[in-house]
């Protein structure tokens, strides 16, 4: 049966990525999807959908390097229902998406130290200095 999902979304947290036993990196991160539409009376609303998204092997490491909160990514991947026991002894169940490719959009997130950099370099020049070149 067919099982497809494409999301465009922006990371609602930073990603949490940790190892498996068998040494598979695995990360899950939380993904908003805006949807605006126009009510009956004409005005405009926003519509938010909050999803989980796990990644596994590469996929989960490069988006554990390069994304941050608030990044803009595509993901699409099949969708999966998780079930569990919680500490109460209730049965829950949650759908996530289990991405099989990952998009990175918008702007690549800035390091702290990237941003020094950055300053450093636009720093204009004093009175009296020449370029060196």
């Amino acid at each position: 049966m067919f099982n497809k999902v494409v999301l465009v979304g922006n990371l609602t947290k930073d990603i949490e990525l940790r190892y498996l036993p068998s040494g598979t990196a695995a990360a899950r991160l939380s993904l908003a999807n805006n949807r605006r539409y126009k009510k009956q009376d004409g005005t405009q609303a926003d519509e938010v959908c909050f999803i989980d998204v796990n990644l596994f092997n590469r996929t989960a490491e490069v988006a554990n390097q390069y994304l941050k909160k608030g990044s803009q990514v595509l993901i699409e991947g099949r969708l999966v229902l998780e079930s569990w026991t919680d500490n109460t002894g209730v049965k829950r169940t949650k759908h996530s998406i289990t991405a099989e490719s990952m998009q990175m959009l918008g702007q690549p997130q800035k390091t702290q130290e990237q941003d020094k950099e950055t300053q450093n370099a636009s720093t204009p020049l004093g009175e009296g200095e020449e370029i060196p070149f």
